[in-house]
C-alpha cells in the first residue's frame, strides 16, 4: 500500500494507493468526511475486488495532510482532489465521497469530467446546513474544543446499534485527534457551498447512499440531491447513521460493487 505526498501549491496531501499501481486499472477514489481521515474506508476496502486501484487521501487539515491556516474554500478542497488525481494519472474514476467528500465529488465531476466518470454521493447534499449552523459549530470548537463535542458528534455519526459500543472508541479518538484549525477551516468551506445548480447539470452515472438514522444529512436530503442528476440511483441503508461505511462496511461495499457492475466500472468477480 504505497503512500505519497502530493502537493497542491504549498499544501502537502497524504495519499495512499491500494491494489494495482497501473493507471489503466479501474480506479476508485475516496473522499472522507469532516473530522475523519482516509482510514474511514479501511473495512470497506476489504470487501472490494482486489483488481481495483483504490486511492484515498487525507483532506487538508485532517490526518497526515498539512494543516494550512483557515478558513478553507470548497474550491481549494476540490483542487486538492484534482491534484491527487493528476498525480496518480487518474482518468475515468468512480469518486466515492461521504459528507464533505460528497461535495468535493460533485465539484470535481463538474470541473474535471476527464477524471470522473461516475460518482457516489454518500450521506451528503448539494448544500449541507446553513451559515448559522456552521458559524455556531465553529464557535463551539473554538470555545470548547473537539473533545467536549465528541459525544454529540458520535450520536450523529453512528446508528443506535453501533453507538456506545467499544468499537466506537477509535472513531471518537480519530475525531478528537483532528486539528481544530483543520476542522474549523473545513466547516467554513462547507458553509459557503451551494451546488444545486452545477450538480443539476451533471450527466454521469450517479448513486446516492443514505443512512436511515443519519441526522446530519437525512435520507430525504440525500435523495433530493441525487435526483438532480437524471438517471441517478439511490440506496437507503437501515439502522446506520452518517458513516454507514463504518456501521456496516460489508453492506456498504456490496452497494458499491453492485453499482460498479451496473455501470461497467469492473467485471463482476464472484470471488469477492
Amino acid at each position: 500500500m504505497p503512500t505519497k505526498r502530493v502537493m497542491n501549491g504549498q499544501t502537502a496531501l497524504h495519499v495512499q494507493i491500494d491494489g494495482p499501481q497501473d493507471a489503466d486499472a479501474p480506479t476508485l477514489v475516496f473522499g472522507n468526511s469532516l473530522g475523519s481521515n482516509l482510514h474511514l474506508w479501511d473495512a470497506v476496502i476489504e470487501h472490494l475486488p482486489a483488481d481495483l486501484r483504490i486511492i484515498r487521501y487525507d483532506m487538508r487539515g485532517h490526518g497526515r495532510s498539512d494543516v494550512p491556516d483557515g478558513p478553507y474554500t470548497m474550491g481549494a478542497l476540490i483542487k486538492d482532489a484534482e491534484a491527487v488525481c493528476d498525480a496518480a494519472k487518474v482518468r475515468d474514476c468512480m469518486f466515492v465521497g461521504l459528507s464533505v467528500g460528497g461535495l468535493v465529488a460533485q465539484g470535481l465531476a463538474v470541473k474535471r469530467p476527464d477524471q470522473v466518470r461516475a460518482i457516489v454521493l454518500s450521506n451528503t447534499a448539494a448544500k449541507i446546513g446553513n451559515a448559522k449552523m456552521w458559524d455556531d459549530r465553529i464557535a463551539a470548537v473554538k470555545n470548547d474544543g473537539l473533545a467536549m463535542m465528541a459525544d454529540g458528534i458520535m450520536q450523529r455519526w453512528f446508528g443506535r446499534d453501533f453507538y456506545a459500543t467499544p468499537a466506537m472508541v477509535p472513531w471518537r479518538d480519530m475525531l478528537v485527534a483532528t486539528s481544530a484549525t483543520g476542522y474549523i477551516g473545513t466547516c467554513a468551506a462547507i458553509a459557503g457551498t451551494d451546488f444545486y445548480t452545477p450538480t443539476s447539470g451533471l450527466r454521469l452515472p450517479t448513486l446516492g447512499i443514505a443512512g436511515s438514522e443519519d441526522k446530519t444529512t437525512p435520507p430525504d436530503m440525500v435523495r433530493e440531491t441525487t435526483d438532480l442528476v437524471p438517471g441517478s440511483q439511490f440506496a437507503l441503508m437501515r439502522r446506520v447513521g452518517h458513516l454507514p461505511c463504518v456501521d456496516n462496511p460489508a453492506g456498504y461495499a456490496q452497494i458499491l460493487n453492485d453499482f460498479m457492475t451496473r455501470t461497467g466500472h469492473m467485471i463482476r468477480d464472484d470471488s469477492y
